[in-house]
């Protein structure tokens, strides 16, 4: 472990760069630029209100807030994994050349997309203080599936990164499993009902879920569930063991299949 983090410090000016080419390629030739980061959840939160709102009868004048947060944690966990999942490909020319540690390139797609939704929930708070929820003591524990979150995204892009240098269809098979993820998230309806019915497993089982719920209890001013927090967290701890020891097992190969 020692060597590791002297080598990442080694490479800590390329894993920077890394960062900032992710954010520069992702909005290249878009006039709003990181701008979009927040004008796109806004614009979506309030497609999604007016349909899903309507459809299942939510008046709630805080249900936007509700999909909000939902759609933003998800969209983070799913950008940042089919980015990670494409990242050794990605930079098939640069391993070619020169010796860079691999593991920089899924961890800096991650990185670079977590930056752009940190800077997202500027517009969370906002549409959350214009609605009347106020923030409170528990607003503060926010930063704790926040930082769950961020664990399972590397845990999981290093597995997708892996298997996407050896199984190139592994990208729309994850594009597939991302959609079933979706819908068992409670993006988009309340899942107080779901979770009292025979389906209810599929929720709690799905790490996403229960740290979604969590960062809602949070942003509402309510307590956390200690039961999907421990869950979560373990299950993101588990990805991440797999995914460094499967990614470095497997690396020194990864020139032989690009």
């Amino acid at each position: 472990m020692g060597t590791k983090i002297k080598e990442f410090r080694q490479y800590n000016n390329l894993f920077t760069e890394l960062v900032r080419k992710g954010i520069k390629l992702k909005y290249r030739r878009s006039y709003l630029g990181i701008v979009w980061s927040m004008i796109e959840p806004l614009l979506t939160m309030i497609v999604l209100t007016l349909v899903f709102g309507t459809l299942l009868g939510h008046k709630e004048k805080s249900f936007p807030v509700y999909i909000l947060t939902g759609r933003l944690m998800y969209t983070l966990f799913s950008q940042s994994t089919t980015s990670a999942l494409k990242s050794i490909r990605q930079n098939e020319a640069m391993i070619k050349k020169v010796y860079v540690p691999k593991y920089l390139y899924p961890l800096a797609n991650i990185c670079f997309n977590y930056i752009l939704f940190l800077i997202s929930l500027v517009v969370l708070a906002v549409v959350a203080l214009v609605l009347g929820v106020f923030p409170t003591w528990r607003t503060l524990l926010a930063i704790v599936p926040l930082l769950n979150l961020f664990l399972l995204s590397i845990g999981a892009g290093m597995i997708l990164a892996t298997i996407g240098v050896y199984f190139r269809d592994m990208e729309y098979l994850w594009n597939v499993a991302l959609m079933l993820i979706m819908y068992t998230c409670a993006i988009f309806y309340y899942p107080k009902k779901i979770l009292n019915s025979n389906v209810s497993w599929i929720l709690k089982f799905n790490p996403l879920f229960c740290i979604i719920n969590n960062f809602r209890n949070c942003v509402f001013g309510r307590a956390m569930s200690a039961h999907m927090l421990i869950y979560s967290f373990t299950f993101a701890f588990v990805c991440i063991v797999i995914g460094i020891a499967v990614f470095n097992k497997k690396q020194d190969q990864f020139i032989l299949h690009l």
